[in-house]
Formats: C-alpha cells, sequence, structure tokens
C-alpha cells in the first residue's frame, strides 16, 4: 500500500495511490486507514512529503560499505543526530544550495515514519510503530560539516531534507536495493543488507533516547559513494519497492 500526502483544491489530504488514481482517506492515518469512496487523478494535485515530522533523526555511519570507504571504524552503537523540520521538502522541489557553502553532498537513504507514540520499544514491537518506508536525501554541506566539527550547521539549512514520494507499507527493510543518480549518472549502489544497525535496532535504540510522536521520521544512514552537487544537478534517490524521490538543485540566498 502506498500512502501518499496532498493538497488537494487548496486542502491537505492524505490517500492511497492506485496506479494514476488516489484513493482519499478520512482522516490522517496515523491511528487507522480509513478509505472513502471519492478518487482524484494524480495529475490534479501537488504532492507533499508524506508526513509532517516534529523531529527528524538520521543515523550516521550505518552501512559496512560507507564506512569502509571512509575507512572508519565500525560504530560500537549507532550514531544519530537531528535535523529539523524546517528542513523538509518533497519530490520535485528545489533543494537550494546556501550561500557560504562550499561543497553540498547528496546522501540517499532509507527512512520511516512513526505511526504512534514510542518511548522504550523493545526490538521485536517496532514493526507496531512503523506507518512506512519512505526516500530520504540527507543533504550536508561538507565542507561546514568539516569546518565545524559537528553537523548541526551542515545538515540543517532550509531545503536540506527532501523525502518522498509517499510511503510503502508492505516491504521488508532488510533486503532492499539503493541507488542514488546524479544528472542520469548512477552515483550509489548498495543494499539495506549491509546495514550495521537494522531498523528494529535502531527504532528502539533511539526510543530510549526520546519520545517518538507520530509523524516523526527515521532514515537509516547512506551507503559508499556520497558526492558533490551543483546548481542545476537533478539528484535522484530510488529505493527497490519504494520508488524514486527526485530533486534539483538551486543557487539561493540562504
Amino acid at each position: 500500500m502506498k500512502i501518499i500526502r496532498f493538497i488537494y483544491k487548496r486542502r491537505i489530504n492524505w490517500g492511497i495511490l492506485e496506479k494514476d488514481l488516489i484513493r482519499l482517506l478520512k482522516d490522517e492515518p496515523y491511528e487507522k486507514i480509513s478509505l472513502t469512496n471519492k478518487r482524484v487523478d494524480f495529475g490534479e494535485i501537488e504532492l507533499l512529503a508524506p508526513s509532517k515530522p516534529s523531529k527528524i533523526i538520521l543515523a550516521g555511519l550505518n552501512y559496512r560499505d560507507h564506512a569502509e570507504e571512509l575507512g572508519l571504524a565500525i560504530p560500537q552503537e549507532p550514531v544519530v543526530f537531528l535535523k529539523p523540520p524546517t528542513s523538509v521538502i518533497a519530490h520535485r522541489e528545489n533543494i537550494i544550495y546556501p550561500q557560504g557553502a562550499g561543497r553540498l553532498d547528496y546522501e540517499g537513504e532509507l527512512a520511516l515514519v512513526i505511526k504512534k507514540e514510542a518511548k522504550n520499544v523493545p526490538q521485536d514491537k517496532v514493526n507496531d510503530y512503523i506507518l512506512g518506508y519512505t526516500c530520504l536525501n540527507d543533504v550536508t554541506a561538507r565542507d561546514l560539516q568539516k569546518k565545524d566539527g559537528q553537523w548541526t550547521r551542515s545538515k540543517s539549512f532550509d531545503t536540506f531534507c527532501p523525502f518522498g514520494p509517499y510511503l510503502e507499507t508492505a516491504i521488508n527493510p532488510s533486503c532492499l536495493k539503493i541507488r542514488s543518480y546524479l544528472n542520469g549518472k548512477r552515483v550509489q549502489d548498495s543494499d539495506t543488507s549491509k546495514f550495521i544497525y537494522p531498523v528494529d535496532y535502531l527504532v528502539s535504540f533511539i526510543s530510549r533516547i526520546m519520545t517518538l510522536l507520530p509523524g516523526d521520521v527515521i532514515s537509516t544512514g547512506t551507503p559508499a559513494g556520497t558526492g558533490p552537487m551543483q546548481p542545476n544537478d537533478k539528484i535522484e534517490v530510488e529505493i527497490e519497492g519504494i520508488g524514486n524521490l527526485i530533486n534539483f538543485v538551486t543557487a539561493g540566498n540562504l
């Protein structure tokens, strides 16, 4: 099932994607999915990011191939950090290259959306708290990350968290192909079987640190092959069973 969030006739709606049609939901899908009989054409809507999170939590260095690429040791426990909700943009929206940044990198990732409040969740109960999975690009001002020695500024600019285009509810997150394409050229090519810490471990670990709320996003880290983007570039994150997240880089005044 593909859950989609969108604007239709100036109102924010949720629906289920059925080929080129969207079947509207009565309410937000967090507590339960209640279908209506109304359908709208995909061409009539404005796509939004598939949740409005209170926070976005990301895992750093969570693929073995990425750790090997950087020559870094496997972390003894997950390394997590935050992006603000103001960094969120949707499928096909523009990533703004901020003034003062010397290098802007793509990081294609598998992300998930939380469907109910979660605190101290046992690892074997994690699936009960996940609404669905999606694509995410952890856009990073790499030079600022190195300059600051910590990650907040480099990952928190407006537009630095594209995710979407929708949520897929029926996949196994432990064995998915994940690829990124820069201007049509494949630049990342890996598999979630290379996770250091799998989804259930990550969600349980994070829930012991902070309370997760409906709509919150957890992103699971990027594989090998991260690299720079320039204004006018097209960046695409493709995940097996989910689809493709496409965004465009533009120079800006941020």
